[in-house]
């Protein structure tokens, strides 16, 4: 029996047996139960996800980058977090980024072997020339893709910052990360199927991370997305909400200010609380190092 064989997400889920079997609802409800344990399975490693955020949000603000590399689900799983940082939060494409084993084309249809070759992880981070402000995520749920081990191990060379993120206990990439994050979300419904219960836990994961590294840099007032790309309509009738929710005034003024500031919502919020001109309310926001509630509070100041 090979060593593969042995993982937690290549056991066979007791309550699946007879998925053949099955109803329609009975697939479904099982499903549904198995997938409760998710959240729970994350819950456990927290402290981990926390160190994670910790060195992420002073990668940002240190001009660094969070690099994922993956493989297949995990690989795209990346992907999927990564463009998505942007339009949220108006951050550079090159902040959060994502390698896929295989290249771009991977996304969409899968690169037979690319994940098993580990110096292939390595020469891919190479292009990117990381440094020791760079954190560096492998995911795999398996925990032993040679394309993620490889990588790792070459940003460990390079002084980054290395996490990894699997689904077994004793991961062989844990080995290789400054931050080892195992959530054990167990046997799938569908033996060895890990874009089920392990991808859906890496994703909230991967959530969870740029999300509250976001906050802590200052993309956040209150609970509101104050950074966002306003790049189409739904997102520019979401700025003149946030703009009219913060500061009371209507929607018509709010779509004025807007325009004058470019849909620079964080810019526009400072403005009119501050009660400052455009200018100034730059110059604050620069000196609060993005964050709108402290950019208000030192306009008082002044």
């Amino acid at each position: 029996m090979d060593k593969l064989s042995l993982l937690m997400t290549e056991e066979s889920n007791p309550k699946s047996t007879k998925l053949d079997e099955m109803s329609v609802s009975e697939i479904l409800t099982l499903m549904n139960e198995e997938d409760q344990s998710i959240a729970y399975a994350v819950k456990q490693v927290l402290p981990q996800i926390e160190s994670a955020v910790e060195k992420v949000a002073s990668s940002f603000k240190n001009g660094g980058r969070l690099l994922y590399i993956g493989a297949g689900t995990s690989g795209r799983i990346g992907v999927m977090d990564a463009v998505e940082c942007p339009p949220t939060f108006s951050t550079s494409p090159n902040q959060v980024q994502a390698i896929l084993a295989g290249g771009e084309g991977a996304m969409y249809v899968a690169v037979e072997g690319a994940e098993d070759d580990e110096t292939l992880g390595a020469s891919d981070l190479k292009k990117l020339t990381i440094n020791e402000y760079d954190v560096i995520m492998g995911i795999a749920a398996s925990g032993r893709t040679p394309y993620v081990k490889g990588a790792l191990q070459y940003a460990n060379s390079c002084g980054a910052t290395t996490v990894s993120l699997s689904s077994n206990k004793n991961a062989i990439i844990s080995k290789y990360a400054d931050i080892p994050i195992e959530v054990l979300t167990g046997a799938e419904v569908l033996t060895g199927s890990t874009r089920l219960r392990a991808a859906t836990a890496h994703k909230m994961i991967l959530n969870m991370i740029t999300t509250t590294a976001m906050i802590k840099t200052g993309k956040v007032y209150k609970n509101l997305m104050v950074d966002l790309h306003a790049s189409n309509y739904k997102l520019r009738e979401r700025a003149k909400k946030m703009v009219g929710t913060i500061t009371g005034i209507s929607y018509e003024l709010a779509e004025e200010l807007l325009e004058e500031t470019d849909y620079n919502v964080k810019l526009t919020v400072v403005m009119i609380l501050a009660e400052i001109t455009k200018d100034v309310a730059e110059q604050l926001l620069e000196e609060a190092d993005g964050f709108v509630g402290k950019a208000v509070k030192l306009a008082s100041l002044k």
